[in-house]
C-alpha cells in the first residue's frame, strides 16, 4: 500500500505545473468519465479525457495566463480510490486571485484513473471565468 500511496502522490504532484501537467494526464484514461459537479461554466459530466480537458483546463488556459497549477494539500488512497484535495495557485488575466479549492474522488483501473467526481468552488469559478472571458471578448 506504501508504494502505490507513494506512485500516486507522485501522480498528482505533476499538476503543480502547467509544464508537467501533461505527464499527470498521460495516467488518465482516454475514455475516463469526468464529472465536475456545481452550476458554474465547467460543470459537466465529460466522456473522454480530450472533451474534459477542452472544457476545462483549456477553458482556464484563455483567463489563468499561468494555467492552473494544482497543489496537492491531502492525498487519501484506498484500493482503487484516491482522494485529492489540492488548491489552485494562480491569477487571473487581471491579476487576481484563483487560489480555489478542489477535492477529485477518482477511481484507478490498474495505473490509469478511470472516473472522477470533482469538487469546487463555484463562485470562484464562475466569477473568473465570466469576468475575464468578457474583458477579453
Amino acid at each position: 500500500m506504501t508504494q502505490v500511496r507513494g506512485d500516486r502522490a507522485a501522480l498528482f504532484a505533476h499538476l503543480r505545473s502547467s509544464q508537467t501537467q501533461e505527464a499527470f494526464f498521460a495516467r488518465v484514461a482516454d475514455d475516463v468519465d469526468w464529472t465536475v459537479q456545481g452550476t458554474h461554466p465547467l460543470a459537466g459530466r465529460y466522456r473522454g479525457k480530450k472533451a474534459f480537458r477542452q472544457a476545462t483546463f483549456e477553458r482556464l488556459a484563455g483567463v489563468l495566463p499561468e494555467g492552473a497549477g494544482l497543489k496537492v494539500e491531502h492525498l487519501f488512497v484506498d484500493g482503487d480510490t484516491t482522494i485529492a484535495e489540492l488548491v489552485a495557485d494562480a491569477r487571473s488575466n487581471e491579476g487576481d486571485r484563483f487560489d480555489n479549492r478542489y477535492c477529485w474522488v477518482c477511481r484507478f483501473d490498474g495505473d490509469m484513473i478511470v472516473e472522477v467526481r470533482a469538487y469546487l468552488d463555484s463562485m470562484m469559478v464562475a466569477y473568473t471565468i465570466l469576468h475575464n472571458e468578457q474583458r477579453s471578448s
